[in-house]
């Protein structure tokens, strides 16, 4: 149910820049885990966990997104008849620039309800919208095709 994040992280450092040359395709094939959905400038790694009867919806953001926050966010789910708005379970998290690859990750959990996870599994997502501070981030639905050999 949940998602391995050891390898997302890389070797911490001293953040060097604020800008990072980085592309989308450059992300996915350095990150071993699938990623969930993709803007222009970030990859959205996702994954439902337990804890202790309380569920979760983590997330990694990995690309451009630089924040630090002290009010949470909130993570939208849209899709074809659906939409589900999820609460981040922390208030106050920041981005960690990761050197050895010149891109930022930011991690937020989100609370999610048992009775939306089944909902949420079979819905048909069109995108995925966080918003962080005065930041929307729109992503789209990643999608993995097989190539024809």
């Amino acid at each position: 149910m949940g998602f391995s994040l050891s390898k997302l992280l890389g070797t911490k450092t001293t953040e060097t820049s604020t800008t990072s040359s980085d592309s989308i395709e450059a992300i996915i094939n350095e990150v071993e885990n699938t990623p969930y959905a993709v803007s222009e400038q970030n990859v959205l790694y996702a994954g439902l966990n337990e804890l202790g009867g309380y569920y979760f919806f983590q997330t990694v953001i990995v690309g451009g997104l630089k924040v630090k926050s002290k009010s949470g966010a909130t993570l939208q789910f849209i899709g074809e008849n659906f939409e589900l708005e999820l609460n981040a379970d922390m208030e106050e998290f920041e981005s960690e620039f990761s050197g050895t690859t010149d891109r930022y990750v930011t991690k937020i959990d989100f609370e999610i309800e048992e009775s939306d996870i089944k909902t949420l599994e079979k819905a048909k997502l069109d995108s995925i919208l966080i918003n962080v501070k005065k930041k929307s981030i729109f992503f789209t639905k990643h999608v993995v095709l097989e190539e024809d050999n």
